[in-house]
């Protein structure tokens, strides 16, 4: 149960996200050694839910700027997760 929140970081709130949610897709940010089959046993513990699908992508950082140091935002994975019809994560 602890390795199930250990995965997923958080539950991404994106206008892009919302839209999808009326397709039953979800957005979450998850740790980048993260596997599909891993992601998904973690979503249907925590939220209690039935997962169709997994699709994961690595998200690149971003190149930030201080004064006049070059830096680097980490990379990051995001998850898209199709759950089942009649399936639906509750929000607060």
């Amino acid at each position: 149960m602890k390795e199930s929140y250990q995965i997923i970081d958080a539950l991404l709130r994106t206008e892009k996200g919302v839209i999808q949610q009326k397709d039953n897709k979800y957005f979450l940010s998850v740790r980048k050694n993260a596997n599909k089959i891993q992601i998904k046993q973690a979503v249907e513990t925590i939220f209690k839910v039935k997962v169709l699908n997994v699709n994961t992508q690595v998200m690149p950082g971003k190149l930030k700027k201080v004064r006049t140091q070059a830096g680097r935002t980490p990379d990051w994975k995001k998850a898209i997760v199709t759950l089942k019809t009649g399936h639906k994560i509750e929000l607060a």
